[in-house]
């Protein structure tokens, strides 16, 4: 299977040349067709306003979204205007609340999702559920791209975080397109539990599913030696000069992530290269 449906989703505030250009590159690249979706995103938060406010502030703020949305999708168009691509761009408007069916929709008809980095100055809670969306909602994978990010080079030297999980071997799974056309794939296992079910191989039978795609990985099996996991998984990708880290997502509840952290969120926060995430 290869990449022939891209989806990328545009907020207010999101780095909108730099996704683009990365969109644009991909798509090139793997002949492809790219759909720019552009939200305008009402944040009114119900039940917070003196009674007889809230229709007032409502249509306020809907037609904030409204300008939002109309303004995002002449500034894509008009960015990829000059692009020798193929394109389209569209424009809605959503609460935080309704999301998930607007891009879970979306996303369910894309091969892969091309989104910013959810986390940082000027994020808005809206880029979280987005991902969340498109991962959940949509079951599609996605690109996750860290401030400045390119997919020119992308994929070249590809390190994937394995952990036994069905949420792991999805993303190797949808990533087969990227990992048969690697250079160097290398399987990164951090502190692999005693009594696991690849206790006497750790990665073994992974490495051997890849090697039958024509995917030649090698293996490596790390100590924990910093306090969270995604600490040694981001300095193993530095280690590696990997460009692309593929990985599960989620593999505990989101809520769980939300309030204590966890190895999804913890590397989109710090990892210095793309993410492609899938569960």
């Amino acid at each position: 299977m290869a990449y022939k449906s891209l989806l990328t989703i545009l907020t207010a505030g999101d780095p909108m040349a730099a996704t683009l250009d990365a969109a644009v590159q991909l798509a090139r690249r793997e002949e492809a067709h790219l759909d720019v979706f552009c939200l305008g995103v009402d944040r009114t938060q119900t039940g917070y306003y003196y009674v007889g406010a809230m229709a007032l502030i409502q249509l306020e703020t809907l037609e904030r979204a409204q300008e939002e949305a109309k303004a995002l999708a002449e500034e894509a168009r008009a960015h990829l205007g000059s692009q020798d691509i193929r394109w389209g761009v569209e424009a809605a408007v959503a609460q935080v609340g309704g999301l998930s069916a607007l891009v879970g929709l979306r996303a369910r008809f894309a091969d892969l999702v091309l989104l910013p980095r959810p986390y940082g100055e000027g994020r808005g809670v809206e880029a979280e559920a987005i991902l969340e969306s498109a991962l959940f909602d949509g079951q599609a994978p996605v690109l996750v791209l860290p401030p400045g990010g390119s997919v020119e080079r992308i994929g070249r030297r590809v390190v994937v975080a394995w952990n036994q999980s069905a949420e792991a071997l999805t993303a190797v799974r949808r990533a087969l397109p990227i990992l048969r056309a690697a250079e160097q794939v290398n399987i990164v296992i951090v502190d692999p539990p005693r009594h696991g079910p690849e206790r006497s191989d750790p990665g073994g039978a992974l490495s051997q599913l890849l090697a039958r795609h024509g995917v030649r990985a090698e293996v490596s099996i790390l100590a924990r030696t910093l306090p969270r996991v995604s600490d040694v998984l981001a300095r193993h990708v530095t280690d590696k000069g990997a460009d692309l880290l593929v990985m599960g997502a989620y593999s505990h509840s989101r809520f769980a992530e939300s309030i204590l952290g966890g190895t999804t969120r913890n590397l989109l926060e710090q990892a210095g290269v793309p993410v492609f995430l899938a569960r």
